[in-house]
């Protein structure tokens, strides 16, 4: 039984499931985008958002820790550098994992891992949608309150002679019968 076994071991031993995900790490920190199968996304999430989070921190102890788990150099550097420039602010979610569709020989699930602020397309996106700004019926100006309120009052004052003028034109109705 598998009560409460999180892990998922990808189909490899220990020593090599350790050394697909670093290399997998590495390549998404220098290249900001990888494709990958759905489930490996998944453990290299987990995997590498721990080490971004280390990294916002730049300390002798914290490269060495990531070092361990990286185990290149110009990974390191890419990683405290322009990454954490980028992502430093950030409290989490520093990856996004984009569907693409099944494999064509083996139907697995692929998709898209890419660090969140790279991605300049999705950025563009985003900034117009803020400065949006929402219209609403009113008017902002007072002038155009005043007159949208007369109208409104006019309506008010012949609703009322609509139905006296409707009853008595069924009384009528009915004293022709």
């Amino acid at each position: 039984m598998r009560h409460g076994k999180k892990f998922n071991h990808l189909g490899r031993k220990a020593a090599h499931r350790k050394s697909m995900l670093s290399n997998m790490a590495t390549s998404l920190i220098l290249h900001k985008r990888i494709s990958t199968t759905l489930a490996k996304a998944k453990e290299l999430k987990k995997y590498v958002e721990p080490l971004i989070t280390r990294a916002k921190e730049d300390t002798t102890h914290n490269r060495r820790m990531a070092f361990s788990y990286l185990k290149n150099k110009e990974a390191i550097i890419a990683l405290f550098g322009e990454v954490i420039a980028k992502v430093g602010t950030r409290p989490g979610g520093y990856t996004r994992i984009i569907k693409t569709g099944f494999r064509l020989g083996d139907n697995a699930e692929m998709c898209i891992i890419e660090l969140v602020d790279f991605n300049e397309l999705m950025l563009k996106d985003a900034k117009p949608a803020k400065k949006t700004t929402r219209r609403s019926r009113r008017g902002s100006s007072k002038p155009a309150e005043t007159t949208a309120a007369a109208p409104a009052a006019e309506a008010k004052t012949e609703e009322p002679k609509a139905p006296e003028a409707s009853a008595d034109s069924t009384d009528a109705d009915t004293e022709e019968k």
